[in-house]
């Protein structure tokens, strides 16, 4: 695993990927963290969480955003 300041924060990478191998993406870089799916409409609790990504996917199944920590 990388250094601390090496480690990934965001992966913009996985834009317009399907969610599956998006989440498998971000999981190989950081074993350490949470990644939530999260489908249009998911109503969200507000709050940052350092031990979270979320991908936002569309209908399809497609990401939609730069999956961030948070």
């Amino acid at each position: 695993m990388a250094p601390p300041s090496h480690r990934k924060t965001s992966w913009r990478e996985v834009v317009g990927m399907p969610a599956t191998p998006a989440v498998m993406k971000i999981m190989t870089d950081r074993p350490d963290l949470s990644v939530e799916v999260l489908p249009p409409g998911t109503n969200l609790l507000p709050g940052a969480n350092p031990g979270r990504v979320r991908v936002f996917i569309d209908a399809l199944g497609v990401v939609t955003k730069t999956p961030v920590i948070g």
